[in-house]
């Protein structure tokens, strides 16, 4: 088989050791733009030969990358053998991130994994490097019943309907013990550092926390983490789903960003500062990465909150009236979580609470880590903080915080006019990024709903 590269002995070692071992099979995923990954699979004893460059894709006209011409130049997936994991659900595989190459040696510039990293290097040049920990969540759900009444598709497991909500409900917890349980060993086998996790607000709603790692090594994680989760449920009769907001009447899905900065000089942590003249205890280049981002914040929605149903998360209130949490203002706030960032007292990171669960984990890194660092280089100030509630559609005027994009379609618009768009992804990007996502609020915006139907039909 034609490789691009020289094949290695070590990679000859590392597949005799792991066929020793019981592994039969290796993938090297690219990830797509939906957040996907994607793999050919070759038997353990060609691992060298996929290390040295062996597979190679098309990746145009599948993946959201735009269409495919007839005369598609070919990418090889290169794996980066540092983050191989067997999968402790089926240790018949290994698993590594990979990236995508033109010929083999030269980036694809669409690439989710080649465009963290070349944010990660510009950072590395202003001498940071970006920490990232996430909080993400998800729904699980029994695919062939539908819940009593609702006409949804059955929750794991109910929690009698509690009110306001059922979030750390114990017994809605254990009552989910088999699967859960299954995830958070497959997570600690695989080195996530798992420290807590939860049923959250919606039945059948759950979120993982474990530790925090540099971006890229995040962003791989929470690649394989997607892939374990979804099989693992499929094992138990379930399907997991990282749709924002699956059901009318509960919270949404979060995948809430962490982000801190260390000084690549001394591996410090920079975003605390005792002396701080606001009297919060954080760094000017906190307040100024905070402050890029705020400026930022409608093309980031683009990729923060990429999908229609993102916005029924990206309300102030849920159907019943009582608050969502989930922040609709780019604003900051200390302890404030109704805000867009919120600057914890319990840690040193930056907390982006408007995240959402479908974003593509190496895009949103990306186009943030960007953001904030764009705040640094200008010196950008983010104003006074906000430490009033932001859950009304119309907030107090003089409160130093915007409004988020409404809908997919006004996001789009500010990305596709974002000149740091245009300085984080390149040009054929972002025109097809863009044609996309109008293309799903189009398609969207042409059914007629039962909420129309509804409030319509026989009133007009």
């Amino acid at each position: 088989m034609d490789t691009v590269h020289t094949i290695e002995r070590t990679h000859r070692d590392t597949a005799e050791s792991l066929a020793r071992e019981g592994v039969k099979y290796a993938m090297g995923a690219w990830i797509d733009i939906h957040g996907r990954p994607k793999s050919k699979v070759v038997p353990i004893d060609h691992l060298p030969n996929l290390l040295a460059g062996s597979e190679r894709y098309t990746p145009r006209g599948i993946t959201g990358f735009g269409a495919m011409l007839p005369h598609e130049e070919e990418c090889v997936a290169m794996p980066d053998v540092t983050t191989l994991r067997r999968m402790p659900w089926d240790d018949r595989f290994v698993w590594m991130a990979a990236d995508l190459l033109l010929d083999g040696t030269e980036p694809f510039d669409q690439c989710p994994r080649s465009i963290l990293k070349a944010q990660i290097e510009r950072a590395r040049k202003m001498g940071y490097s970006m920490n990232l920990g996430i909080e993400t969540e998800l729904f699980v759900f029994r695919p062939n019943e539908s819940a009593e009444g609702s006409g949804y598709l059955a929750p794991l497991a109910s929690s009698g309907s509690l009110s306001p909500c059922p979030a750390y409900d114990a017994e809605a917890t254990l009552d989910a013990a088999p699967f859960l349980d299954a995830v958070v060993s497959a997570m600690q086998d695989s080195g996530f550092g798992v420290y807590s996790f939860d049923h959250e607000g919606g039945d059948g709603q759950y979120e993982f926390d474990f530790a925090y790692d540099e971006a890229l090594a995040m962003a791989d994680k929470m690649s394989f983490f997607r892939l374990m989760v979804r099989q693992i449920a499929k094992s138990h009769d379930l399907a997991a789903t990282f749709m924002p907001k699956p059901y009318t009447e509960s919270w949404g899905s979060g995948h809430h960003y962490n982000i801190s900065l260390t000084s690549t000089e001394t591996g410090e942590n920079v975003m605390r500062d005792g002396s701080d003249p606001r009297g919060m205890g954080w760094s000017s280049v906190a307040y100024s990465f905070v402050a890029g981002i705020m400026k930022h914040a409608d093309a980031l929605a683009a990729v923060l909150t990429p999908t229609v149903n993102s916005y029924k998360r990206l309300n102030p209130r849920l159907a019943d009236g009582t608050a969502s949490w989930a922040p609709v203002w780019s604003a900051y706030g200390q302890q404030n979580r109704s805000c867009m960032l919120r600057l914890p007292k319990n840690r040193p990171a930056v907390e982006n609470r408007a995240v959402d669960s479908s974003a593509n984990t190496y895009l949103a890194a990306a186009f943030l880590l960007a953001a904030g660092l764009d705040g640094i280089e200008h010196c950008l100030d983010p104003g006074p903080p906000v430490d009033t509630e932001l859950t009304e559609v119309r907030p107090d005027p003089t409160v130093n915080a915007v409004r988020l994009p409404r809908n997919l379609l006004e996001a789009t618009d500010a990305f596709a006019d974002s000149k740091l768009a245009h300085q984080v992804f390149p040009v054929q990007f972002i025109e097809e990024y863009a044609d996309m996502k109008y293309a799903e609020w189009h398609s969207y915006h042409c059914v007629v709903t039962d909420w129309e139907r509804d409030r319509y039909l026989t009133a007009l």
